[in-house]
């Protein structure tokens, strides 16, 4: 190759680096505005806010763990509100059936017809509330829609709309009257996110807010304005897949979810979907925070929330009380980390 052509390939290189760039600048403005809104009405929960923004930019479903009252809907709605998007809830019950969720068909005498009656599953956020409440079958409705993002109804397969995502809920204290999800619906989530009791002082200022000249806490996402749309959701998912990451990083990835298959204490390990989620929302992250590069930091930071519900511990080491999260530390301790 010449010189004038070495020359050429790098003007191309750098100026597509750039285009990169201020796709990245633009997407992480626009991801910070919503941001923003989020957090006028949610108080105290800044990590569980950034990993539900790194879902949706990673077009991913989300579970969310914690127990009632601690703004687990707030999130949903106002995270819908904030790009306009179309909201669906569930209250998942153990008397909810299938169609109840994705829809069925139903005859019409007037035109002698059998039409589709499309259940709420179709929109752009489903809030599955306490979906462990519900039967097996019923959860197992979701499983199509959440791979796939299609419902078939009659034999014919119909379209979500674009984006979607799933953020169910569940309560982790109360087991009475609920079905643990199944491991091929747990897998089907992106992340696992704990929302944790606020601190003293961020529930100072939640209960100033809501009592405040507010009649229910339900006028608080009047405070939240629209700032993107579903268009600029599906804008940022595509930018941040184009984010760049090393052939370092890849390894890095599977070697921490390989770990998890032969980790003395572990019963059972992550699939290659766990590796395929790790860059994903680490490219998600990168996009938030104005990179155009993945490091191995954002890596470790997302690992716990997609690994936590894909492993299972031995009855040995839950009975000696050691958590999932301090076996997915040593993990990240152990495995070594590519030098950048």
């Amino acid at each position: 190759m010449s010189e004038l052509e070495n020359n050429h390939a790098e003007e191309t290189s750098s100026t597509n680096e750039e285009t990169q760039l201020n796709q990245s600048t633009s997407s992480n403005n626009r991801v910070d505005a919503m941001h923003q809104e989020i957090s006028k009405v949610l108080i105290g929960q800044e990590e569980v806010l950034q990993q539900a923004l790194i879902c949706l930019v990673a077009g991913g479903h989300l579970l969310l763990e914690g127990v009632p009252g601690i703004g687990k809907t707030l999130l949903v709605r106002a995270l819908s509100k904030a790009f306009k998007g179309e909201f669906s809830r569930i209250q998942f019950t153990p008397d909810l059936m299938p169609s109840d969720v994705t829809g069925h068909a139903i005859y019409d005498p007037k035109s002698e017809k059998f039409r589709i009656r499309k259940g709420p599953v179709f929109t752009n956020l489903l809030l599955a509330d306490e979906i462990n409440r519900a039967p097996a079958k019923t959860q197992a409705s979701l499983l199509e829609v959440m791979q796939e993002q299609q419902i078939t109804i009659e034999g014919n397969a119909h379209k979500t709309d674009v984006p979607f995502m799933v953020l169910a809920t569940q309560n982790p204290l109360e087991q009475e009257g609920t079905y643990p999800l199944p491991e091929a619906e747990l897998d089907r989530f992106l992340m696992k996110v704990y929302m944790r009791y606020p601190e003293i002082k961020d529930e100072v200022t939640l209960v100033k807010n809501v009592t405040t000249g507010m009649v229910s806490s339900n006028s608080l996402l009047e405070r939240v304005a629209s700032v993107a749309s579903p268009a600029d959701i599906l804008d940022w998912q595509r930018a941040a897949a184009e984010i760049q990451v090393d052939d370092s990083l890849f390894d890095y990835a599977v070697r921490i979810v390989a770990a998890t298959r032969d980790w003395a204490g572990i019963r059972m390990g992550a699939s290659p979907r766990a590796s395929i989620a790790l860059i994903r929302c680490a490219r998600a992250l990168s996009l938030i925070e104005q990179q155009n590069f993945v490091s191995p930091d954002e890596i470790k930071r997302v690992a716990a929330p997609i690994l936590r519900h894909r492993i299972q511990l031995s009855a040995e080491l839950e009975i000696e009380g050691v958590g999932v999260d301090d076996v997915i530390a040593d993990i990240l301790n152990q495995v070594d980390a590519p030098r950048q």
